[in-house]
């Protein structure tokens, strides 16, 4: 049986692309960043695509290559394109898939809509989670926003050092099973991203 799975943050520069390409790493999977803004010389496609190993994996495009660096909702408009989330039509594909958030969770894209919107009540939803004063509350205020919304949480993956107090009280009081953690790494390329899929793989199934 086949999956996709949702990787979003509890905010910007958590870790989630790195996450999302050892998740597709781990799973095999095809992989899919809706909404992409800025950068669109070395998108996170385009590093997800440098740092995954296998050969099956399937890149899409994104839905949206928006030129600014900000919030969809605010480079949309720079750029005179309407977003929402019946212009984002997903993929097909017969195998696992990783779809990577744009910034958090309720991050706009439109006047009325936020990447939530855009999550299925199917998917099975990754949290990335990274210490700093504050994130604590951040974390446990997405998933308490994704459980509210009716949407999966299937784990969180942890990035950067380890802060015990921090994951533990995250862990206890949300009960979402911790898939791993990405330590400091000093720099990520497809052999660091091989040696977390392997560790991560069996707490995806």
């Amino acid at each position: 049986m086949t999956h996709t799975y949702f990787v979003t943050g509890i905010g910007t520069d958590v870790g989630k692309t790195v996450a999302s390409a050892i998740l597709t790493e781990a799973l095999e999977a095809d992989y899919w960043k809706p909404i992409q803004a800025g950068d669109l010389s070395n998108s996170d496609t385009h590093k997800v695509e440098r740092w995954v190993n296998n050969s099956k994996t399937k890149f899409f495009d994104s839905a949206f290559n928006l030129k600014t660096p900000m919030s969809p909702h605010a480079a949309a408009e720079i750029d005179g394109v309407t977003l929402s989330k019946s212009k984002v039509k997903r993929p097909k594909t017969s195998k696992n898939l990783v779809i990577e958030g744009a910034g958090g969770l309720l991050v706009p894209i439109s006047n009325t809509q936020t990447i939530a919107d855009l999550i299925s009540k199917k998917d099975r939803v990754v949290v990335v989670s990274r210490h700093y004063l504050g994130s604590i509350n951040h974390t446990l205020l997405t998933i308490e926003s994704l459980r509210a919304k009716g949407l999966e949480v299937f784990g969180i993956i942890f990035n950067g050092p380890l802060t015990k107090t921090t994951e533990d009280i995250i862990t206890r009081m949300t009960k979402v099973p911790v898939i791993g953690r990405i330590e400091n790494e000093p720099y990520i390329d497809s052999h660091v991203v091989k040696e977390y899929a392997e560790k991560f793989k069996n707490e995806l199934k």
